[in-house]
Protein backbone atom coordinates (compact mmCIF):
# COMPACT_ATOMS: atom_id res chain seq x y z
CA UNK A 1 0.00 0.00 0.00
CA UNK A 2 3.19 2.08 0.15
CA UNK A 3 3.33 5.12 -2.51
CA UNK A 4 4.93 4.04 -5.60
CA UNK A 5 5.79 7.37 -7.15
CA UNK A 6 5.15 10.64 -6.97
CA UNK A 7 3.37 11.11 -10.60
CA UNK A 8 -0.13 9.93 -9.47
CA UNK A 9 0.63 6.23 -10.95
CA UNK A 10 -1.51 4.34 -7.84
CA UNK A 11 -4.47 6.96 -7.83
CA UNK A 12 -5.05 6.03 -11.12
CA UNK A 13 -5.35 2.43 -10.31
CA UNK A 14 -6.91 2.87 -7.20
CA UNK A 15 -9.36 5.61 -9.10
CA UNK A 16 -9.65 7.40 -6.14
CA UNK A 17 -7.25 9.50 -4.21
CA UNK A 18 -5.47 8.94 -1.02
CA UNK A 19 -6.24 10.77 2.06
CA UNK A 20 -6.67 9.28 5.47
CA UNK A 21 -3.88 7.32 7.75
CA UNK A 22 -4.51 4.22 9.34
CA UNK A 23 -5.71 5.48 12.65
CA UNK A 24 -8.47 7.50 10.65
CA UNK A 25 -9.51 4.44 8.72
CA UNK A 26 -9.67 2.58 12.04
CA UNK A 27 -11.19 5.13 13.54
CA UNK A 28 -14.27 5.64 11.14
CA UNK A 29 -14.55 1.77 11.05
CA UNK A 30 -15.08 1.95 14.59
CA UNK A 31 -12.53 -0.65 15.62
CA UNK A 32 -8.91 0.05 17.19
CA UNK A 33 -5.87 -0.18 14.26
CA UNK A 34 -4.37 -3.55 15.88
CA UNK A 35 -7.78 -5.20 14.68
CA UNK A 36 -7.70 -3.11 11.39
CA UNK A 37 -4.39 -4.57 10.80
CA UNK A 38 -5.49 -7.73 11.16
CA UNK A 39 -7.54 -7.58 8.32
CA UNK A 40 -5.13 -5.58 6.20
CA UNK A 41 -2.44 -8.28 6.64
CA UNK A 42 -5.10 -11.28 5.33
CA UNK A 43 -5.51 -9.18 2.28
CA UNK A 44 -1.80 -9.20 1.69
CA UNK A 45 -0.95 -5.37 2.65
CA UNK A 46 2.27 -4.51 4.67
CA UNK A 47 1.74 -1.80 7.43
CA UNK A 48 2.01 1.68 6.76
CA UNK A 49 4.04 4.19 9.26
CA UNK A 50 1.15 6.07 11.64
CA UNK A 51 1.29 9.73 9.48
CA UNK A 52 0.79 7.76 6.21
CA UNK A 53 -1.62 9.37 4.20
CA UNK A 54 -1.99 6.10 2.02
CA UNK A 55 -5.84 4.85 2.38
CA UNK A 56 -8.61 5.59 0.26
CA UNK A 57 -12.57 6.01 0.83
CA UNK A 58 -12.72 2.14 -1.01
CA UNK A 59 -10.62 1.48 2.38
CA UNK A 60 -12.67 2.83 4.89
CA UNK A 61 -15.98 0.35 2.67
CA UNK A 62 -14.01 -2.87 2.86
CA UNK A 63 -12.87 -2.40 6.39
CA UNK A 64 -16.55 -1.68 7.42
CA UNK A 65 -17.58 -4.89 4.76
CA UNK A 66 -15.34 -7.41 7.00
CA UNK A 67 -16.30 -6.20 10.24
CA UNK A 68 -20.15 -6.27 9.22
CA UNK A 69 -19.55 -9.71 7.86
CA UNK A 70 -18.29 -10.95 11.88
CA UNK A 71 -20.97 -8.44 12.98
CA UNK A 72 -24.27 -10.16 11.20
CA UNK A 73 -22.86 -13.60 12.40
CA UNK A 74 -22.69 -14.68 8.62
CA UNK A 75 -19.14 -15.87 9.83
CA UNK A 76 -17.11 -15.56 12.70
CA UNK A 77 -13.62 -13.39 12.34
CA UNK A 78 -11.32 -16.00 11.94
CA UNK A 79 -13.01 -17.12 8.86
CA UNK A 80 -13.17 -14.23 7.89
CA UNK A 81 -9.93 -13.60 8.14
CA UNK A 82 -9.30 -16.59 6.08
CA UNK A 83 -11.77 -15.36 3.40
CA UNK A 84 -9.79 -12.15 3.44
CA UNK A 85 -5.94 -14.77 3.05
CA UNK A 86 -7.58 -16.25 0.11
CA UNK A 87 -8.84 -13.31 -1.55
CA UNK A 88 -5.39 -11.80 -0.90
CA UNK A 89 -3.23 -14.29 -1.93
CA UNK A 90 -5.34 -14.42 -5.28
CA UNK A 91 -5.34 -11.25 -6.20
CA UNK A 92 -1.68 -10.64 -5.10
CA UNK A 93 -1.25 -13.36 -8.24
CA UNK A 94 -3.36 -11.82 -10.24
CA UNK A 95 -1.96 -8.57 -9.87
CA UNK A 96 1.80 -9.43 -10.53
CA UNK A 97 0.59 -11.02 -13.74
CA UNK A 98 -1.74 -8.28 -15.35
CA UNK A 99 1.26 -5.99 -14.16
CA UNK A 100 3.88 -7.78 -16.02
CA UNK A 101 1.95 -8.09 -18.98
CA UNK A 102 1.16 -4.65 -19.06
CA UNK A 103 5.01 -3.41 -18.59
CA UNK A 104 5.64 -6.13 -21.65
CA UNK A 105 3.01 -4.31 -24.25
CA UNK A 106 4.90 -1.11 -23.40
CA UNK A 107 8.28 -3.10 -23.67
CA UNK A 108 7.10 -4.11 -27.24
CA UNK A 109 5.67 -0.91 -27.82
CA UNK A 110 8.79 0.77 -27.26
CA UNK A 111 7.83 3.36 -25.05
CA UNK A 112 11.20 4.95 -23.18
CA UNK A 113 11.49 4.04 -19.41
CA UNK A 114 11.54 8.03 -18.94
CA UNK A 115 7.63 7.99 -20.21
CA UNK A 116 6.80 5.01 -18.63
CA UNK A 117 4.67 6.79 -15.63
CA UNK A 118 2.53 8.61 -18.27
CA UNK A 119 1.78 5.62 -20.14
CA UNK A 120 0.78 3.71 -17.17
CA UNK A 121 -1.69 6.20 -16.28
CA UNK A 122 -3.34 6.07 -19.66
CA UNK A 123 -2.88 2.18 -19.47
CA UNK A 124 -4.89 2.19 -16.08
CA UNK A 125 -7.73 4.24 -17.47
CA UNK A 126 -8.17 2.25 -19.85
CA UNK A 127 -8.06 -1.10 -18.30
CA UNK A 128 -8.43 -1.38 -15.11
CA UNK A 129 -12.30 -0.41 -15.29
CA UNK A 130 -13.02 -3.78 -18.00
CA UNK A 131 -10.36 -6.12 -15.78
CA UNK A 132 -12.52 -4.96 -12.52
CA UNK A 133 -15.73 -6.59 -14.49
CA UNK A 134 -14.17 -9.13 -15.79
CA UNK A 135 -12.62 -9.64 -12.56
CA UNK A 136 -16.06 -9.74 -10.88
CA UNK A 137 -17.82 -12.24 -13.45
CA UNK A 138 -14.71 -14.49 -13.27
CA UNK A 139 -15.60 -14.85 -9.25
CA UNK A 140 -19.23 -15.53 -9.38
CA UNK A 141 -19.11 -18.08 -11.89
CA UNK A 142 -16.26 -19.90 -10.19
CA UNK A 143 -18.34 -19.40 -7.31
CA UNK A 144 -21.13 -21.07 -8.72
CA UNK A 145 -19.72 -23.88 -10.00
CA UNK A 146 -17.79 -24.23 -6.52
CA UNK A 147 -21.12 -24.14 -5.00
CA UNK A 148 -22.51 -26.65 -7.08
CA UNK A 149 -20.17 -29.06 -6.36
CA UNK A 150 -20.56 -29.14 -3.02
CA UNK A 151 -23.42 -28.06 -1.46
CA UNK A 152 -24.37 -31.27 -1.16
CA UNK A 153 -21.08 -32.68 0.22
CA UNK A 154 -19.36 -34.16 3.12
CA UNK A 155 -16.90 -32.11 3.27
CA UNK A 156 -14.95 -34.25 6.07
CA UNK A 157 -15.05 -36.94 3.30
CA UNK A 158 -13.86 -35.74 0.13
CA UNK A 159 -12.61 -38.49 -2.64
CA UNK A 160 -10.36 -37.04 -5.57
CA UNK A 161 -8.60 -38.76 -8.11
CA UNK A 162 -5.15 -36.13 -7.76
CA UNK A 163 -2.90 -35.82 -10.72
CA UNK A 164 0.36 -34.27 -10.79
CA UNK A 165 2.04 -33.35 -13.96
CA UNK A 166 5.70 -32.52 -14.03
CA UNK A 167 8.19 -31.41 -17.11
CA UNK A 168 11.19 -33.75 -16.90
CA UNK A 169 14.97 -32.05 -16.44
CA UNK A 170 13.77 -28.51 -16.31
CA UNK A 171 15.64 -27.73 -13.74
CA UNK A 172 18.77 -28.43 -15.92
CA UNK A 173 16.90 -26.77 -19.07
CA UNK A 174 16.26 -23.36 -17.31
CA UNK A 175 19.86 -23.13 -17.37
CA UNK A 176 20.75 -23.46 -21.12
CA UNK A 177 18.18 -21.19 -22.18
CA UNK A 178 17.60 -17.20 -21.93
CA UNK A 179 14.58 -15.88 -19.85
CA UNK A 180 12.37 -14.41 -22.25
CA UNK A 181 12.65 -18.22 -23.50
CA UNK A 182 11.83 -19.90 -20.10
CA UNK A 183 9.12 -17.52 -19.84
CA UNK A 184 7.66 -18.37 -22.76
CA UNK A 185 7.75 -22.19 -22.42
CA UNK A 186 6.44 -22.06 -18.88
CA UNK A 187 3.36 -19.57 -20.80
CA UNK A 188 2.95 -22.29 -23.10
CA UNK A 189 3.05 -25.64 -20.65
CA UNK A 190 0.86 -23.72 -17.81
CA UNK A 191 -1.40 -22.25 -20.83
CA UNK A 192 -1.76 -25.79 -22.83
CA UNK A 193 -2.26 -27.80 -19.36
CA UNK A 194 -4.84 -25.94 -18.14
CA UNK A 195 -6.93 -26.03 -21.77
CA UNK A 196 -6.78 -29.83 -21.09
CA UNK A 197 -7.50 -30.12 -17.82
CA UNK A 198 -10.58 -28.23 -17.73
CA UNK A 199 -12.18 -29.15 -21.18
CA UNK A 200 -11.51 -32.76 -20.16
CA UNK A 201 -13.88 -32.07 -16.99
CA UNK A 202 -10.94 -31.71 -14.18
CA UNK A 203 -10.01 -28.56 -12.17
CA UNK A 204 -6.84 -26.91 -12.02
CA UNK A 205 -5.58 -26.45 -8.07
CA UNK A 206 -2.35 -24.65 -9.21
CA UNK A 207 0.27 -24.69 -11.67
CA UNK A 208 4.30 -23.82 -10.26
CA UNK A 209 5.94 -23.58 -13.72
CA UNK A 210 7.14 -27.27 -14.15
CA UNK A 211 3.97 -28.48 -12.91
CA UNK A 212 0.93 -29.02 -13.04
CA UNK A 213 -1.84 -29.95 -10.16
CA UNK A 214 -5.01 -30.96 -11.24
CA UNK A 215 -8.65 -33.05 -9.26
CA UNK A 216 -11.25 -34.92 -10.84
CA UNK A 217 -14.58 -36.70 -8.89
CA UNK A 218 -13.72 -39.61 -11.60
CA UNK A 219 -10.43 -41.78 -11.99
CA UNK A 220 -11.13 -42.04 -15.73
CA UNK A 221 -11.12 -38.34 -16.21
CA UNK A 222 -8.19 -38.02 -14.63
CA UNK A 223 -6.59 -40.33 -16.41
CA UNK A 224 -7.71 -39.02 -19.81
CA UNK A 225 -6.16 -35.59 -18.63
CA UNK A 226 -2.52 -37.37 -18.10
CA UNK A 227 -2.80 -38.73 -21.70
CA UNK A 228 -3.91 -35.86 -23.17
CA UNK A 229 -1.20 -33.84 -21.24
CA UNK A 230 1.55 -36.22 -22.05
CA UNK A 231 0.86 -37.09 -25.74
CA UNK A 232 -0.22 -33.13 -26.36
CA UNK A 233 3.12 -31.32 -24.65
CA UNK A 234 5.08 -34.58 -26.54
CA UNK A 235 3.93 -32.59 -30.10
CA UNK A 236 5.14 -29.43 -28.65
CA UNK A 237 8.69 -27.62 -30.31
CA UNK A 238 11.31 -27.67 -27.43
CA UNK A 239 8.72 -28.75 -24.76
CA UNK A 240 10.39 -31.43 -22.37
CA UNK A 241 8.87 -34.91 -22.07
CA UNK A 242 5.99 -34.93 -19.12
CA UNK A 243 5.46 -37.73 -16.38
CA UNK A 244 2.64 -37.81 -14.70
CA UNK A 245 1.58 -39.17 -11.13
CA UNK A 246 -1.79 -40.25 -10.27
CA UNK A 247 -3.82 -41.55 -6.87
CA UNK A 248 -6.96 -41.89 -6.01
CA UNK A 249 -8.76 -41.32 -2.24
CA UNK A 250 -9.67 -38.72 0.77
CA UNK A 251 -8.10 -35.42 0.09
CA UNK A 252 -8.49 -32.02 2.44
CA UNK A 253 -9.48 -28.70 1.02
CA UNK A 254 -8.27 -25.83 2.08
CA UNK A 255 -8.30 -22.16 0.81
CA UNK A 256 -8.86 -23.50 -2.62
CA UNK A 257 -5.99 -25.74 -2.24
CA UNK A 258 -5.90 -29.93 -1.14
CA UNK A 259 -3.72 -31.73 1.19
CA UNK A 260 -3.11 -35.25 2.40
CA UNK A 261 -1.94 -38.61 1.76
CA UNK A 262 -3.59 -39.24 -1.14
CA UNK A 263 -1.86 -35.43 -2.94
CA UNK A 264 1.62 -36.51 -1.41
CA UNK A 265 1.52 -40.00 -3.54
CA UNK A 266 0.34 -38.41 -6.59
CA UNK A 267 3.48 -36.21 -6.14
CA UNK A 268 5.87 -39.06 -5.06
CA UNK A 269 4.33 -41.06 -7.99
CA UNK A 270 5.23 -38.41 -10.36
CA UNK A 271 8.46 -38.46 -9.09
CA UNK A 272 9.11 -42.68 -9.85
CA UNK A 273 7.43 -42.25 -13.41
CA UNK A 274 9.96 -42.01 -16.04
CA UNK A 275 9.53 -39.63 -18.84
CA UNK A 276 6.70 -39.86 -20.96
CA UNK A 277 5.05 -42.25 -18.53
CA UNK A 278 2.16 -42.23 -16.06
CA UNK A 279 2.19 -43.79 -12.70
CA UNK A 280 -1.13 -44.51 -10.92
CA UNK A 281 -1.19 -45.92 -7.27
CA UNK A 282 -3.16 -49.24 -7.32
CA UNK A 283 -6.64 -47.11 -5.76
CA UNK A 284 -6.79 -45.65 -9.46
CA UNK A 285 -5.98 -48.01 -11.15
CA UNK A 286 -8.31 -50.53 -9.23
CA UNK A 287 -11.44 -48.04 -10.43
CA UNK A 288 -10.16 -47.53 -13.96
CA UNK A 289 -10.10 -52.05 -14.38
CA UNK A 290 -12.74 -53.10 -16.78
CA UNK A 291 -12.68 -49.64 -18.85
CA UNK A 292 -11.82 -50.41 -22.16
CA UNK A 293 -10.01 -47.21 -23.14
CA UNK A 294 -7.59 -47.68 -21.14
CA UNK A 295 -4.11 -50.05 -20.61
CA UNK A 296 -2.70 -51.29 -17.62
CA UNK A 297 0.45 -52.60 -16.25
CA UNK A 298 1.42 -53.35 -12.89
CA UNK A 299 5.17 -52.53 -12.73
CA UNK A 300 7.84 -53.55 -9.85
CA UNK A 301 7.23 -52.43 -6.00
CA UNK A 302 8.34 -49.40 -5.03
CA UNK A 303 9.18 -47.46 -2.21
CA UNK A 304 7.70 -44.27 -2.14
CA UNK A 305 9.31 -41.86 0.36
CA UNK A 306 7.23 -41.38 3.38
CA UNK A 307 4.22 -43.53 2.74
CA UNK A 308 6.46 -47.22 2.65
CA UNK A 309 5.62 -49.61 -1.05
CA UNK A 310 3.48 -50.50 -2.87
CA UNK A 311 2.74 -51.71 -6.69
CA UNK A 312 2.10 -48.86 -9.19
CA UNK A 313 0.40 -49.58 -12.47
CA UNK A 314 1.25 -47.47 -15.62
CA UNK A 315 -1.67 -46.34 -17.56
CA UNK A 316 -1.98 -46.26 -21.46
CA UNK A 317 -4.43 -46.05 -24.50
CA UNK A 318 -5.55 -49.23 -25.10
CA UNK A 319 -4.29 -50.76 -27.94
CA UNK A 320 -0.94 -48.67 -27.77
CA UNK A 321 2.35 -50.38 -27.78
Amino acid sequence: MARVDGDGLAEAFLREPRRYTSHQVAEMAGVPVYRARRFWRALGFANVPDDAVEFTDSDVEALKTLLGMVTSGVYDEEHVLLIARSLGRATTRLAESQAELGAEALDHAGVPLAERPRAWRRRAERVVPDLAKLLVYAWQRQLAAAAGRIAEQDMSAVRLAVGFADLVAFTRLSRQITGGELARLIDRFEGRSADIVTSSGGRVVKTLGDSVLFVSDKAHVAAEIALRLVETHARGKDMPELRVGLASGPVIWRMGDVFGTTVNLASRLTALSLPGTILADPQLAEELEGDRAFRLREVNRLSVRGLGELAPYTVMRAGSA
